[in-house]
């Protein structure tokens, strides 16, 4: 079975590839009825997505990726249903990309000490929206030039911690995340929590931390979950209190296993997020 509801998909404002119009229709061509975007820490695509969806007649809610240093973990914290204009959220919002150019010129440089050169020239091309050059642009340029085979590839064995493309940044802090979005009306979801690399103990404490500082939902069902996860954060959103959400986290075609607008039903005992805003759209599906 799957639900007609995507609430977490990227567009070129961001790392995606498609621009924000066209992740739209391919989500409402397969059916979507409700559909955030969810750029990372920018909302200048939501204007033309809803603009599209109000055209096609298909449900649509403001949202946001915002990148969170949480110890030394990196977390997203996707915003759904705020007020995209919102004075702090843009500020906060621009405050974290503004430490993005340097980074790819740190990313670049430890590339170089491998005689990738170029580099960073290579991963601009892929960048319609310089101000959100990313590790996705790196990765997309280095599967051009034949050095890796797909975006997993690229990862493993440059991008992450260890390797010599990953560079340390600090993002949002947890708390200013969840203000920023609480503030300008919105529900803070914690993003595909099965990705992160942490223990059972450590999840705990951050579901902990998360509700404290107001978050109220977890990406139960998400592209980067399998069976397992999504049994796993079903079970700890009931025992935490989270709403649950659920979102394809689609990027490119080819590069991951989902396209935009449906995803797998949530679990029987999950309350949707999409609750919140289900009396206006009108009647959405429960979990099975």
């Amino acid at each position: 079975m799957t639900t007609p509801v995507d609430l977490h998909c990227h567009s070129n404002i961001s790392d995606g590839i498609l621009p924000p119009d066209e992740v739209v229709r391919r989500a409402h061509a397969r059916g979507c009825q409700l559909f955030a975007l969810t750029d990372h820490d920018d909302t200048r695509g939501l204007a033309l997505a809803k603009a599209t969806a109000d055209e096609l007649g298909m449900g649509f809610v403001n949202g946001v990726e915002i990148s969170v240093s949480w110890g030394k973990h990196t977390l997203h914290v996707v915003g759904l249903g705020f007020a995209a204009d919102d004075p702090t959220l843009l500020a906060g919002l621009a405050q974290v990309r503004s430490g993005r150019a340097e980074r790819a010129e740190r990313m670049a440089a430890g590339l170089e000490k491998l005689g990738l050169t170029g580099i960073l020239e290579g991963a601009r091309k892929y960048a319609d929206n310089p101000e959100m050059i990313s590790r996705s642009h790196f990765a997309r340029y280095l599967i051009e030039i034949g050095r890796c085979k797909d975006m997993k590839a690229v990862f493993k064995q440059f991008m992450v911690r260890g390797k010599p493309g990953f560079v340390e940044h600090e993002w949002a802090r947890l708390h200013e995340a969840v203000e920023w979005i609480r503030g300008a009306g919105g529900v803070a979801v914690l993003a595909h929590p099965g990705r992160y690399e942490m223990g059972n103990e450590t999840m705990r404490v951050l579901l902990t931390e998360f509700k404290r500082q107001g978050g109220e939902a977890l990406e139960v069902v998400s592209g980067s979950h399998g069976h397992a996860d999504v049994h796993r954060f079903k079970n700890l959103a009931k025992e935490f209190g989270y709403l649950c959400s659920s979102g394809t986290d689609y990027h490119a075609t080819g590069e991951g296993a989902r396209e935009p607008g449906l995803n797998a039903d949530l679990p029987e005992g999950c309350e949707p997020v999409w609750t919140r805003w289900a009396p206006t759209l009108g009647p959405l599906p429960r979990p099975h």
